[in-house]
């Protein structure tokens, strides 16, 4: 019997979750496009520049770099830079709906993008935690731990564990009363943790397609409704669902946080890129 080599990265990659692969290759295909926020430095003789964060002294801020800009930057070694993201995943049923089987469900979606931002910032020297974990990861090696941890991640985007000044990213839906939302953007602000909320839809639940009678059953505890003519409240849906969406934003404003949409026909590359890029200084 002859024995075929197999490449080491094929062989790699046969080891690793499918979705810790997508993740990767998605995240490659991002940073073919993206100016590393780390580069080439002798150590700690290396000076880059980051937001000036509340708490930080006055006397950090380098006004030379912060004249280019409306924002204030502080002066620190590369050592000092690498800085903790926490990130989560908005768990619960809603998560695993799908308007199409051609199309990830939304919890699918949020994963991988996840995941792949996780592969970016890893590649950049940060370390990522998940909310409710009580370590951080660090290194490319960390990508399969990292997704197999996604279950044991916190029900709730609240860890009181967070460090200080570190940055988070939330992904769910974001469905649930605004006030739900509110109060975990509120708690994390007041721990002076910067942050960015993505809004991961079904494309149904944006355009609501349907046509005539529908009855509309609930996933999880949530009640069935039957709308004889779902023509008839279309442009309602549509109304409420934008306004749910400016709250969205509003409140992240109102913490010093930012707000992004994606649709799960989407690309995921788009939405990675604007996240590394919300991640980024400048």
């Amino acid at each position: 019997m002859t024995t075929v080599p197999v490449p080491w990265a094929e062989a790699l990659g046969a080891t690793l979750p499918p979705l810790v692969v997508q993740a990767e290759r998605v995240a490659a295909t991002v940073m073919q496009g993206v100016h590393g926020r780390r580069r080439p430095g002798q150590g700690d003789a290396f000076w880059q520049f980051r937001p000036y964060l509340p708490g930080d002294a006055a006397s950090r801020v380098d006004w030379r770099q912060s004249a280019k800009s409306d924002r204030l930057f502080v002066r620190e070694t590369e050592w000092e830079a690498a800085q903790t993201v926490a990130l989560w995943c908005q768990g619960g049923p809603g998560m695993d709906w799908r308007s199409d089987r051609m199309l990830p469900t939304k919890r699918t979606r949020a994963e991988l993008l996840l995941l792949a931002l996780a592969s970016l910032l890893f590649r950049g020297g940060e370390r990522v935690r998940l909310f409710g974990l009580p370590r951080a990861f660090s290194g490319r090696g960390a990508m399969s731990v990292l997704a197999q941890s996604l279950p044991r991640q916190a029900e709730a985007a609240a860890d009181s564990r967070i460090p200080r000044h570190s940055r988070a990213v939330l992904i769910g839906d974001f469905l649930a009363p605004l006030e739900e939302t509110r109060r975990a953007v509120a708690q994390l602000a007041t721990a002076t943790v910067q942050g960015h909320l993505l809004q991961v839809l079904d494309p149904a639940e944006e355009t609501l397609p349907f046509t005539g009678r529908i009855r509309f059953r609930g996933l999880g505890a949530a009640e069935e409704a039957l709308v004889p003519r779902v023509e008839g409240v279309r442009a309602l849906y549509e109304d409420r669902l934008a306004r749910h969406r400016e709250g969205l934003a509003a409140l992240a404003a109102a913490s010093g946080w930012s707000f992004a949409t994606h649709r799960t026909d989407q690309p995921p590359e788009s939405a990675l890129l604007a996240l590394h890029q919300r991640l980024a200084p400048g």
